[in-house]
This record gives structure tokens, sequence and C-alpha cells, in this order.
């Protein structure tokens, strides 16, 4: 217990020379005074996070500024029909889509029936019940005879209705809408990495495609290096181990290609579960044959992130929600205060009682029925419970405060994959240009040597090696395109693109209305 705590139980609670009506007052009232106090004194607030970013990214930026609308559909930027049409799909039938709108239909059920229970809360209630007496003796009195039916009607609205004197009901208000907002930037946030993986999965699907035609041109070049071995060992212009080493390299071409073959199947297949068409053929799946030119690296400004990405935001969200609960956990010490209204009616129906004669002037029955309304209230105080209180009050902000770090985490976390992003994007738009010069010279000199193998001017060893130094090259060139495309995806995401605002509202609709 800190200074300033023991300090006000002293003086409440202590001080043996106060009169007699003073210590009374102290009694009962030093807690509930004591426990206002210690509320505020402790806080409850968080503290305000370091956000502190440098004023631009260490990467080159050859593009202009991308726009919102741009980065909401970067896809677009592919120039890819085959590609937008994968998205659009997936954002509407995708198999996570759809189970993120409906976590969002979840969460916004979530809030409205928390923010509904600050509010008057009452059960209407009733009753209805028939008891049957018989006389089964002699009656004290023969001319009031006693039996018959009694029925019994009640029905009563009590109303609970908590006064929010101090703020508590506003801050669970608060909290309910914060961890909506959390859940919200969290389904976003999903919706971005769909988006991503489509994209990465088509690139990837297109890189394949490329593999597999050069493979296919690989055999079908070995096929032909196989005859003329072949035939120059025949003639006795060349070796048989020529041949056999060429057929062996023959035997491997295949096998390469059969395990690109493989590959792309699979990759096709990935695509169809991802975008919710698992039960359609893989050929449904448009895949193309050349990799397009990675879009450039687009400038970005550090500070932006703060407003995209979706994983910052729901961080933020869900330090307010932390903030909130701190407050309520130092609201706890504070007194409540509960109004208790409640409107009723009773009705009774009994036999009648009188003179036999005439009986026929006797009604059977006699009715008597009443409303009734109260009006009350209740004041609680955690008298006994405040040293408890006190502590969770302060885990509570010891969790403030690791939210708060978990908030700065989240930025420094995403300023670092954005520059990163960007930086490896860059860098490989370079290297295709580099390769793309390197497989064209590699291909001269293939060619040079294939043509100088069959004129009998070079050895066999000569023009698998020119071969060999070609496919290494325009196998390094692909994966390197493929790569780019890939990276330009992830730099994308990692700027906060990828979530359309607009196709989450109707997406969330959709789902309701099913």
């Amino acid at each position: 217990m800190s200074s300033v705590e023991q300090a006000l139980w002293l003086s409440f609670l202590g001080d043996s020379v106060a009169t007699a009506p003073m210590q009374v007052f102290r009694r009962l009232f030093g807690p509930m005074i004591l426990a206002c106090l210690l509320a505020g004194c402790i806080g409850g607030r968080p503290r305000e996070p370091d956000l502190t970013l440098p004023h631009a990214y260490e990467a080159p930026a050859s593009a202009p500024q991308l726009t919102t609308e741009q980065l909401d559909r970067w896809w677009l930027i592919f120039k890819d029909p085959d590609l937008n049409a994968l998205e659009d799909e997936a954002l509407r039938t995708a198999p996570d889509a759809k189970t993120a709108y409906s976590r969002l239909v979840e969460a916004g059920a979530t809030r409205t029936s928390l923010v509904a229970g600050t509010f008057p809360q009452g059960k209407a209630g009733g009753n209805l019940s028939k008891q049957h007496e018989v006389n089964i003796g002699p009656s004290a009195n023969s001319l009031f005879p006693i039996g018959g039916d009694f029925i019994t009607r009640s029905a009563s609205l009590p109303v609970s209705w908590e006064l929010d004197v101090f703020g508590r009901l506003a801050q669970q208000r608060k909290i309910a809408r914060a961890n909506f907002v959390a859940t919200e930037f969290d389904v976003e946030g999903a919706l971005a990495s769909l988006a991503a993986n489509v994209a990465s999965d088509y690139f990837q699907a297109t890189g394949l495609q490329i593999q597999i035609d050069n493979a296919q041109e690989t055999v079908r070049i070995d096929t032909e290096l196989a005859r003329v071995a072949e035939e120059k060992a025949r003639r006795g212009l060349g070796a048989l181990s020529d041949a056999d080493r060429v057929a062996g390299d023959l035997s491997l071409a295949w096998s390469n290609l059969t395990d690109l073959q493989a590959q792309l199947h699979a990759t096709r297949r990935n695509l169809l579960i991802l975008v919710g068409r698992n039960g359609t053929s893989i050929d449904t799946i448009p895949v193309r044959n050349q990799a397009d030119e990675a879009p450039d690296v687009p400038a970005a400004v550090p500070g932006d992130l703060l407003q995209r990405r979706p994983d910052i935001r729901e961080s933020e969200a869900r330090l307010r929600s932390e903030a909130g609960t701190d407050r309520l956990a130092h609201l706890a010490l504070f007194p409540t205060f509960t109004m208790l209204p409640a409107l009723g009616m009773q009705s009774l129906t009994q036999p009648s009682v009188g003179f036999i004669p005439p009986a026929t002037l006797i009604p059977e029955s006699i009715t008597t029925s009443v409303g009734y309304w109260t009006l009350a209230g209740s004041v609680s105080q955690p008298v006994l419970d405040i040293p408890r209180l006190l502590f969770n009050a302060k885990a509570e902000d010891a969790r403030m405060e690791q939210s708060v770090i978990a908030y700065e985490k989240t930025v420094q976390t995403a300023y670092g994959e954005a520059e990163n992003a960007l930086v490896a994007l860059d860098a490989g738009k370079r290297a295709v240009k580099i390769l793309v010069v390197g497989e064209a010279r590699a291909h001269r000199a293939y060619d040079a040597a294939q043509r100088r193998y069959a004129m009998g001017l070079d050895d066999l060893t000569t023009a698998l090696t020119a071969e060999e130094s070609w496919r290494t090259t325009q196998a390094a060139l692909t994966a390197e395109q493929v790569l780019a495309l890939q990276r330009a995806v992830t730099a994308y995401k990692a700027l906060g693109g990828g979530w359309p605002a607009q196709v989450t509202a109707a997406q969330t609709i959709t789902v309701k209305n099913q």
C-alpha cells in the first residue's frame, strides 16, 4: 500500500481523539469516501504510446504515391483480367472470407447486446393459480359454508435501473464498441491476407507454367542431342559414351518436367480451395506462361500506416478497450446506486359466503382486483472488498501498460515490414533487369555451341556446358520474375492495402440475410 493510500486509511478510519459523532460518521461513510478518493488517486488512464517514426522509408520510390482506391484494390495495378476475376471471387465466396464476414456479424450482435445490457432491465412476470377447497366436516357456523374455487392472478414488471453516477456504464459501452472495432479491423486484415495469398499463388502458378514450358523445350533439345549423339556413334564419328550421357540428361529432363507438372497441379488446386471452388476441375484456373514486369516501387509515407494497416488499427482499438477495462477496475471502488421501480396487478376470485336463503340472491363468487406500483432504491459499497479491488486495479494497470507496449511494437513491426518489402521489391526489379541481359547472352552462346556440335566443330561437353549455363540463367530469371511479382504483392499488403470497405459491408449484409 502506497503512502497516499495509508494516509487516506488513517485519515478516515483512525484518529482516536475525534468526537463520537465524527467517529460514527467515519465508520458509516469513511469507506465510501475513501474508495472515491483512492479511485481518483490511482488514475486508470494509459500513457501516451511512443509512435516515433522516420520521415521517409529508406527505399527508393520511382512511382507516385498510391491513392486509397488503388491500395484498396491493388491487384488491378497488374492489369491481369484473370487475377482480377479470382480476387473478386475470393472476396465473395472464399471460406476464409465467409468466416470473416460471419465473425463481423457475430461481433456486431455481441456489441449491441452488451450496450443494451447497460440500460434499464426488467422481466415481465405473471402467475395464475387455482385452489379448490371442500368442506369435509361440520362448519362452525352452518350459515357460512366453507368451500369452492379460489383463483389467484398476478402480473408484475419489476425494473432494475443502475444510475450511471460515476460513468461505469458509459465505460462498458465504450469497451463493447472498441471490441467490435477491433474485430472489424481483424476481419479486414483477414481479407487483406486472403487477397495477397490468391495473388501469390496465381503468380506461383504462372512461374511453374513458364518452367514447364522451359522443361518441355529441354526435353525436345535433349531428345535431338541424343539423336545426333547416337548417329555420330553409329557412324564412328563420336563415342558411344556421349550418347549414353545425353540419354541420362534426357531422363533427368523428363523427371524434372513431371515434378513441375505435379507442383502446378497442387498450386491450382490450392487456388480452387482458396477461392471456394474446390469441387471444380483445376482446368478452370487460368494459368499464363509469361510473367509480366512487376510494378514500380510505390512512394509511401510512414505515417500513412497508422491509417491504413488493419493490424495497427486493431491494436489501437484493443488498447482503447483495455483502457476502458482498466477504468472499470478503478470505478469498482465507487458505490453503486440502483433504482428499483415496479408495476403490478393482483386479482383474487373466491367463493361468496352468506345466509343460505335466499340462495338465488347471493353470487357464487367474488373477484377482488388491485393494482400497485413501487419505487425503491438501493446503494451498495464494497467496504470489505476494497483491498481486493485495489489490487485488481493495479493488475489492470499492468495489463494496460502491456497493451501500450503491444501497440508500440505493432506500429514498429508494421513500419519494418513496409520498409523491408519496398527494399526487397526494388532489389528484385533490379535483379530481373540484370538476369534478362544475362539470359539473352547465355541463349546466344548455347545456340552457337549447338550449331558447332552438330557440324562437328565442338565436342558434346562444350555443347552441354553451354546449354546448362543457359538453362541455369533462364531458371534464375523465371524465379526472379515470379519473386518480384510476389514481392509487389507483399509490398501492397505491407502498406495496408487489400481490404476494400465497400466489399466488407456488402458481404456482411449478405451473411446476415442468409
